[in-house]
């Protein structure tokens, strides 16, 4: 397994000199640009600035893991769906162009008016349009476990289940809701075929990160692990609190 950071929250407030700098020195491999933060990493950029994170995610020698949009495709509305398909289509191109694998997107929640199984369903039929597009482009779609209702991981499997496409699997959310009897093993099994990434949070809580990371190493998982943490960091204390982080990180594997 691999380390990095989602920029959201730890490094929302760093630009991306400065967050290249400190993932270097402190022994992050790799990073989640999520949209709206300082880096500024966003698909509005010029094909030109594109290469330039490219270059200097590789000069860095920092993995440009994915890139974490709010896209979700849960609204009872056709043409609000459309839209985040339209928007994730953007993120899509983004990815390509600075030699991203992934592009994370999320549901929401389940709208109250709507029966819950064709919310799962509608969201399920989404990703597959995401995901054509995607591999044409030779990029991933992750969809976090994430949201009131969605993020139960019977209810994500469903919404994989009725995805099926081979380039959309999930983002790992370590969500309280994965947590059965003190243990993480049945949602991990309901959901291990579809894990392409996995975002980690206080590794000083309470959440089996022990089990979990027995249970990715056993399945073979070689992909990121990515700290999600709910604050933000300045930037002078950054080096010193991702050293740490990694150490526990490490830790918890032994």
């Amino acid at each position: 397994m691999h380390i990095g950071i989602v920029t959201y929250n730890v490094a929302r407030d760093w630009d991306l000199e400065t967050l290249l700098k400190i993932c270097r020195e402190s022994g992050m491999e790799g990073v989640e640009f999520r949209t709206t933060h300082a880096h500024g990493v966003e698909p509005s950029l010029s094909a030109e600035q594109r290469k330039e994170v490219r270059q200097k995610c590789a000069d860095a020698g920092l993995k440009q893991t994915s890139l974490g949009t709010v896209c979700e495709f849960h609204s009872p509305d056709p043409a609000v769906v459309r839209q985040n398909i339209e928007s994730c289509r953007q993120f899509v191109r983004l990815a390509h162009d600075i030699g991203a694998r992934g592009v994370k997107v999320r549901p929401n929640g389940l709208p109250k008016e709507v029966p819950a199984e064709k919310t799962l369903e509608q969201i399920g039929k989404a990703l597959i349009e995401c995901g054509q597009f995607a591999r044409e482009h030779g990029v991933e779609i992750w969809m976090e476990v994430h949201g009131a209702g969605t993020q139960i991981p019977a209810n994500a499997r469903r919404i994989m289940d009725a995805c099926g496409h081979p380039s959309v699997g999930i983002t790992w959310n370590s969500n309280p809701t994965d947590v059965s009897n003190g243990s993480v093993r049945e949602s991990f099994e309901l959901l291990k075929p579809y894990i392409l990434c996995c975002h980690i949070t206080e590794l000083w809580n309470d959440y089996p990160y022990r089990e979990l990371f027995r249970l990715l190493k056993a399945a073979n998982y070689d992909r990121y692990t990515l700290c999600e943490i709910g604050a933000s960091i300045r930037a002078e204390n950054g080096v010193t609190f991702l050293r740490c982080y990694r150490a526990l990180w490490r830790a918890l594997q032994e």
